[in-house]
């Protein structure tokens, strides 16, 4: 596969004359996000019939659009009002609420409209560039590599559990435990199901997220007159577009972090089946490892914000890595792209770019422009959308739970679902009553039934050896960088008290 770089410069021009399909693209988009439960897969496949009878270079355009623009259309109800709008929202929140709750909510809109804008706009030139490599690396990613991948999401849990470590740690656990409800992967026998058949694929994601983080924030709420504290209230009024401008430049003043973030989530999107919820727990627990002051974590904390919606924009460009050379979807919906591109003929993998350079390239160029418009056009509306924090709570809190039920119900389309939400909601809801955090507990709901998936994958094919855990050498790079992320922090603490300790000494000696 040979770059074409001359094609690029008349690309770009051709893309930009599409803007009359990428702007509506983007507005459905973030509508599409905000709202838990939907999602560009399931939108895209509402509208299937439409894409298929597209032109295909139009069709393509518009997926893209919806897709890379529904992204950061999650975010935006995950810092407003506590509701991640899918699971690649899911560390969101916990930094994204507490600022909105100081009445510094437009700030942390803008911060998150740059992170995304720009982590999505970097890997997409990223993955322009060095397409065949970025291409290798779902050869490299067994289940060996992939349960390391887990554990270093999984990890995060220790990371909360430093504040209160027993509660912490019987949260995740919690979680683990939920997470291993419904069939077992190798001999289907029901487990914890109650004799729910609903429960035999598992516990469906949608209404654990809502009711862990939405319902429950509703009962909470509803206690106060609003969702603001008394100096946010206080603040929230006069805030005009200075506190826009102050969020762009502190995303901008981060950005390396907001670089090394989002590769993060190009390499995890490349991986099929990994995904958004993978990448943003593994970069809020990457950037609260290595940060200077990882005290701040979970209490309105900048990078604890940029760090999860640089990661879950930058999935987006690594999910179409392995669908347009491979012929593997990434993700679900570039499944949904697949299928679109089979209906109107068109052959995937290296030969694409050698018949039809145009459409294989214009997909990410697509995704390239997407990104620039959503700059444009989104970022100012960050005024305007924090409006919905001033509302009173004997409103906003019933149509908090009006809309996320709703939102349970719409993926399986199970009215158990809508109850299953609500359930989550009063689990979650004690949890916050008691000092134990629903973070903890999401994380083991999803990440734990894919660690278990890889981990028997990985013995069934050496026969229940153990030791293949350390049989891949990438395997042990990535087993190497794990514990570093548990020494070297504690390294730097330990030299940080004993420079305290010796300071202290040094007066009385």
């Amino acid at each position: 596969m040979e770059f074409q770089f001359q094609l690029f410069g008349p690309l770009l021009i051709h893309t930009l004359s599409y803007w009359w399909v990428i702007i509506p693209s983007i507005f459905l988009g973030l509508i599409v996000g905000a709202i838990p439960g939907f999602s560009a897969a399931n939108t895209i496949i509402i509208l299937l019939p439409f894409t298929l009878v597209m032109d295909i270079e139009v069709g393509l355009i518009f997926m893209v659009a919806l897709y890379c623009s529904s992204r950061m259309g999650a975010g935006i109800p995950a810092i407003l009002v506590n509701i991640p709008g899918t699971a690649g929202a899911a560390a969101t929140p916990l930094d994204g609420y507490p600022m909105t709750q100081a009445g510094r909510g437009q700030q942390a809109l803008a911060m998150s409209f740059v992170a995304s804008s720009f982590g999505g706009l970097m890997t997409t030139i990223i993955a322009l560039l060095a397409m065949p490599l970025l291409a290798q690396v779902g050869y490299y990613m067994h289940s060996v590599e992939m349960i390391v991948v887990m554990l270093f999401g999984i990890s995060l849990i220790a990371s909360i559990a430093a504040r209160d470590t027993h509660k912490g740690l019987i949260a995740g656990f919690l979680g683990l435990m939920i997470g291993s409800i419904g069939t077992d992967v190798v001999y289907a026998t029901p487990r914890g199901t109650l004799g729910f058949l609903e429960l035999y694929d598992g516990v469906p994601l949608i209404p654990a997220l809502v009711g862990l983080f939405a319902v429950s924030e509703a009962f909470l709420v509803i206690e106060q007159k609003s969702i603001l504290s008394k100096k946010g209230l206080d603040a929230a009024p006069s805030v005009g577009w200075s506190a826009t401008l102050e969020g762009c430049t502190i995303a901008l003043s981060r950005w390396w972090h907001i670089t090394w973030n989002s590769i993060i989530g190009l390499i995890i999107g490349v991986i099929p089946g990994a995904g958004a919820s993978i990448a943003s727990f593994v970069a809020y627990q990457q950037s609260r490892t290595y940060s200077k002051t990882p005290e701040l974590y979970g209490t309105g904390h900048p990078e604890g914000l940029i760090a999860p919606e640089a990661a879950n924009n930058g999935v987006t460009s690594g999910t179409l890595i392995p669908l347009l050379i491979l012929g593997i979807p990434g993700g679900a919906t570039a499944a949904v792209m697949l299928v679109v591109m089979q209906y109107q003929g068109v052959t995937l993998g290296p030969t694409l770019f050698q018949l039809n350079p145009e459409l294989g390239y214009g997909v990410f160029m697509a995704m390239a422009v997407t990104y620039f418009f959503m700059i444009l056009t989104i970022l100012p509306l960050a005024r305007f959308m924090t409006r919905v924090t001033m509302v009173s709570t004997v409103y906003l809190a019933p149509c908090i739970i009006a809309f996320t039920l709703i939102g349970s119900f719409v993926p399986r389309v199970y009215m158990f679902d809508m109850w299953l939400g609500l359930a989550f909601g009063i689990i979650g809801y004690i949890a916050r009553k008691t000092g134990y955090h629903v973070a903890a507990i999401l994380i083991g709901v999803i990440l734990g039934p894919l660690l278990e998936t890889y981990f028997l994958r990985a013995l069934k094919m050496s026969d229940g050896d153990i030791m293949v855990l350390f049989s891949s050498n990438l395997g042990n790079v990535l087993w190497l960088a794990l514990f570093a992320t548990f020494l070297v922090p504690a390294g730097i603490q330990f030299k940080k008290n004993r420079r305290l300790d010796e300071s202290r000494e040094a007066p009385n000696g």
